[in-house]
């Protein structure tokens, strides 16, 4: 697998020094000259990541096939944001997509939105990575004796090394690559899987349409978290403010050659979804029906359901070189975008220096070092369902953001800019008192919708302390 993984980055060398030129301009908006359809392509792998492809599977053992009332809410939010956000953003030539808050408000809530974003991203990022990271420490560095600290200063290492000199410019070719490796190796891994069951591609398809897992949608029990509304709504949301309201996601769709080509990028992204999760969620199926097949003690926590089955070699030294270099192509994917607009938001939104090369390259680098940090800790104090700590994460940092537009975009108002950090602050420390409240008079918990509730009430304090009447 090393060897594997060895390959694998001298290919990401030879891309990144192709397109390896053109300083700022190219580091934050790729010339403005990315076609449409790599983009999309190179954005299914951007968005699935290294947590998607380990946590997903095991979604079904607690929560059966209901993801998918989320994914049919993601195609929702994903022409929403083509056609509502990318206009606006092409409107105003935005290179950070927190600029817009400026024109339209001022600089504390301009302020404001980007910290939002840096707070959200890093911390989001940073979870995705410390589980693609100890599934590499699993999978490599134990075998060397390398510690966990090692293999993430590594990790981190190589993905400095080929965006460090154009940024967004490369990793609209790299997710290209990414994300071609990740989907190869995630059909390799369900071949395996059915050639171990002695399963045709209709066995596959039947033992997976007749299991109780199957279910997906859950109409009955409103106060369930999977109940169909809930999850499609939290969808919908959760694709704007993790997507358009997002300068990781916006930033690779900022670089497409005009509005046109931004929006057929954003919809036919959007729509794969469905197909992808779906085929990450009959995997974890299968993979339930190999566990007892084999004897073998299904894993407590979803996250361990395919990696244990992949590195105990029940499938084959194939399949572990494939799920390997998954990881790695999803785990570069991921991080690798998201430094780049962590380095883009802090250097144009914060600093202010656009077109200062020296100041973004340490920029560049300090914000590796946060990354790294941020990776040791979630590994030292652990973690449950990543995918479900990640989504929370969201809905309660992201709230303010997603009120901080809709009241930009639903109203002509004007606001007190200096009180702008405290509802933004507020906001999400009243939606957890309301949480934690709730559960304990009437056993009702909130899922996802407290984002939608989180920007509810940014939007409420906001509506206070307008100006005028």
């Amino acid at each position: 697998m090393l060897i594997a993984l060895l390959i694998y980055f001298a290919v990401l060398l030879i891309v990144a020094r192709l397109t390896g030129k053109g300083g700022n301009d190219a580091f934050f908006r790729a010339g403005r000259k990315s076609p449409w359809a790599l983009v999309a392509f190179g954005m299914i792998g951007a968005s699935i990541s290294g947590v998607t492809f380990i946590g997903v599977p095991g979604w079904v053992m607690t929560t059966d096939m209901t993801y998918i009332q989320m994914c049919l809410g993601f195609i929702v939010g994903y022409i929403i944001v083509a056609f509502v956000l990318l206009p606006l953003y092409y409107k105003y030539n935005l290179t950070s997509i927190y600029t817009y808050l400026q024109h339209r408000l001022g600089d504390t809530s301009y302020k404001t939105g980007a910290w939002f974003f840096i707070l959200s991203k890093l911390l989001g990022a940073a979870a995705k990575f410390y589980v693609v990271v100890q599934i590499l420490q699993i999978c490599v560095a134990d075998q060397y004796g390398i510690p966990y600290t090692v293999t993430a200063i590594i990790t981190l290492l190589f993905i400095w090394i080929y965006t460090r000199r154009s940024g967004i410019r490369t990793l609209v070719w790299t997710d290209v690559l990414q994300t071609f490796i990740l989907l190869v190796a995630l059909i390799i891994i369900m071949i395996q899987v059915c050639t171990k069951l002695d399963f045709s591609f209709s066995d596959a398809w039947a033992a997976v349409w007749n299991s109780p897992h199957s279910k997906i949608f859950e109409f009955n029990d409103w106060t369930s978290k999977q109940y169909f509304w809930k999850q499609f709504l939290s969808g919908v949301f959760v694709v704007i403010v993790m997507t358009g309201l997002d300068q990781d996601m916006m930033q690779k769709n900022l670089t497409c050659k005009n509005l046109r080509a931004a929006q057929k990028d954003m919809c036919s992204y959007g729509v794969m979804f469905v197909p992808v999760n779906l085929l990450f969620l009959a995997l974890g199926i299968l993979l339930l029906l190999l566990y007892g097949q084999m004897g073998m003690e299904i894993p407590a926590k979803g996250d361990a359901l395919l990696s244990n089955v992949v590195m105990s070699e029940a499938l084959g030294q194939t399949a572990l070189i494939c799920f390997g270099i998954g990881i790695v192509a999803s785990a570069f994917s991921s991080a690798d975008s998201s430094m780049t607009a962590l380095t883009t938001s802090l250097c144009i939104d914060i600093l202010q220096k656009e077109h200062d090369e020296r100041l973004r390259k340490r920029v560049h680098l300090f914000v590796i070092v946060a990354f790294l940090l941020c990776a040791l800790a979630f590994n030292a104090l652990g973690s449950g369902s990543v995918m479900d700590l990640i989504y929370t994460l969201v809905s309660y940092t992201y709230g303010p953001l997603l009120g901080l537009f809709a009241f930009c975009m639903l109203t002509k108002k004007q606001i007190r800019n200096k009180w702008v950090p405290y509802v933004s602050i507020a906001s999400p420390v009243i939606c957890y008192a309301i949480d934690t409240t709730t559960l304990h008079l009437t056993g009702y918990k909130f899922g996802y919708e407290i984002l939608l509730l989180n920007g509810l009430l940014t939007f409420i304090g906001l509506w206070v302390i307008r100006c005028g009447k």
